[in-house]
């Protein structure tokens, strides 16, 4: 889900000077000369639901993608910072039209069963992804590339074979644009586009991904996956730059409660963690050397069921703007979570690269003007204490959803006489739910696939296939629309805000940081100033202690 992006000035920087030191490499560990490396290299992390997938065209969530980088190799990666570094692609060039772009891929690139990576594993990938058979959860960011006839092969119209894409050789990979993106080879380190092996998936179909079926092209193979439990990668010895990797285990720990995750951590049980709500002060003053916190590219939101099948309340423009209104932000980031997150009045951070965030109306206000205007406005649409109004609210399984939600329930309670019903989910079904519409208001997240403003805001065109809310306005869809022509779009991000601050569609709660724990032994390019934090086993080593 993430490439070049700018890391703003922030006072939690300073959170990641113990992480500071760590190497810059391109794309493998560079462990400093009189290093002295521990024996175990091994790296163990916490998780908190079970991944989505491990199928590059089917994956749908952080943690599988996480797992996805090191299993397999796009055409471009990222580095520590962000920037793109070349992957299975060696180098790439874009037309002067930017309408055609040429990957040109390594020749020494393999498979884990021995066969090489050529462009054709590419084009089988991205024709897979865009087929309606395939039923990709996110096909439609096949669309958002903008690839010649995609959208003709999404909807059917078109076999995959139109999509416009070819192996010109094996190693020289073409694609033609609708439309001239020049973010377009950013888009590339996202999961959707690695490639996939034909012949396996052919020959175990759904099955092809289990440990002893998948074959894959990243630095590391699937040795063991225990749903719910863990995933254990092990080190590829036939990866192109094996001899650069220095991790030759990771894991990854299923690990539902938060404050289990970090008793585990204390007790050396896991090498990573996130911190539990409000509780990185207390740690930071504990362990100076392992909390952390630096922004990232991610939004923590509350969206409205406005399909047919969502409750007539909301509607009413009237409810959804007192609804949000009334949420106290900094209470939920400065008393709840004190990570350093950063109240939301937008969808899009402020760590965007090339985004400004948009003085939105309610934003400046003082939270004594957005309380009485929600008590009018919830008063103008026909609620109070003789007619409240009640709706339910879900979220996945999670301490920290569950202290939000709650606080979110109070503050309407207290301020507006609203009864919200809490329900949590595990997170496989809440993706199910939310996506079938079987919800009334439901909590959203979501973090960029790339370091663009467009990541977010596309998610509330019409035609998005992660706009679960269902919320359709013809003037974002041509704004969206007419931002992709190549040209500063900053005006029309600027409007989409204005008009979803307006609108309400989705309640922005907190804009994210990342809040863990790191086992100070484990050093190498954790990518700190990369806020999409797209990370690799492959550039972590283990020193002793």
């Amino acid at each position: 889900m993430k490439f070049s992006p700018i890391l703003r000035t922030s006072a939690l920087a300073l959170g990641v000077a113990s992480l500071a030191l760590m190497g810059t490499s391109a794309y493998a560990a560079k462990v400093p000369a009189g290093t002295v490396l521990a024996e175990d290299q091994t790296f163990t992390y916490r998780d908190l639901d079970e991944f989505s997938s491990l199928d590059p065209q089917i994956i749908e969530d952080v943690s599988g993608s996480d797992i996805a980088r090191d299993l397999f190799e796009g055409l471009l990666n990222q580095d520590a910072d962000g920037n793109l570094v070349p992957g299975v692609a060696e180098r790439w060039e874009a037309s002067d039209d930017k309408m055609t772009y040429t990957f040109y891929l390594r020749d020494n690139a393999k498979w884990s069963n021995g066969d090489p990576v050529t462009a054709g594993d590419f084009v089988y990938a991205w024709r897979r992804a865009a087929d309606p058979e395939t039923a990709s959860p996110y096909s439609w960011y096949m669309d958002l590339m903008s690839i010649e006839n995609v959208a003709d092969v999404l909807s059917g119209d078109k076999e995959p074979t139109a999509l416009g894409v070819r192996a010109v050789d094996d190693l020289t990979l073409e694609v033609k644009l609708t439309t001239p993106l020049s973010y377009f080879p950013q888009m590339v380190t996202h999961t959707t586009t690695f490639p996939t092996h034909q012949a396996t998936i052919e020959k175990y179909g759904d099955e092809w991904t289990k440990p002893e079926n998948i074959v894959s092209n990243g630095a590391y193979t699937l040795a063991e996956h225990v749903p719910n439990e863990r995933s254990v990668r092990v080190r590829n010895p036939l990866y192109w730059n094996d001899a650069e990797t220095v991790i030759e285990k990771t894991t990854a720990l299923i690990i539902n409660d938060d404050d289990a995750a970090l008793t585990r951590y204390l007790a050396g049980e896991l090498d990573r963690t996130e911190i539990p709500a409000g509780q990185y002060p207390r740690l930071k003053e504990e362990y100076p050397d392992q909390a952390v916190s630096f922004p990232r590219l991610c939004s923590y939101y509350y969206t409205f069921n406005l399909s047919d099948s969502g409750p007539e309340a909301f509607k009413d423009v009237r409810v959804r703007q007192a609804l949000s209104y009334a949420i106290d932000r900094s209470v939920i980031t400065d008393n709840v979570l004190q990570g350093g997150q950063f109240p939301a009045f937008t969808f899009t951070p402020g760590a965007t690269a090339g985004f400004e965030v948009p003085d939105v109306p309610f934003g400046q206000m003082t939270q004594a003007e957005r309380d009485a205007k929600a008590v009018e406005l919830l008063a103008e649409a026909g609620y109070g204490p003789d007619n409240p109004l009640k709706f339910d609210m879900i979220y996945n399984t999670s301490e920290g959803h569950k202290q939000i939600a709650t606080v979110m329930s109070q503050m309407w309670k207290q301020k507006l006489g609203v009864e919200a019903t809490l329900g949590n989910m595990e997170w496989k079904v809440f993706l199910e739910t939310r996506s079938q519409q079987d919800f009334e208001l439901a909590r959203g997240a979501w973090c960029g696939d790339y370091n663009e403003a467009s990541t977010f805001l596309d998610l509330v065109t019409t035609d998005s296939g992660y706009n679960d809310g269902k919320y359709s306005n013809s003037e974002i869809d041509a704004l969206m629309e007419d931002a992709k022509t190549g040209g500063d779009a900053t005006a029309n991000y600027t409007k989409v805000e204005q008009i979803m601050a307006d609108e309400m569609p989705i309640i922005p709660i907190y804009h994210y940081t990342r809040v863990m724990m790191m086992d100070p032994n484990l050093l190498g390019s954790w990518p700190v100033n990369n806020v999409e934090q797209n990370w690799y086993s492959r550039d972590l080593y283990r020193v002793a202690e």
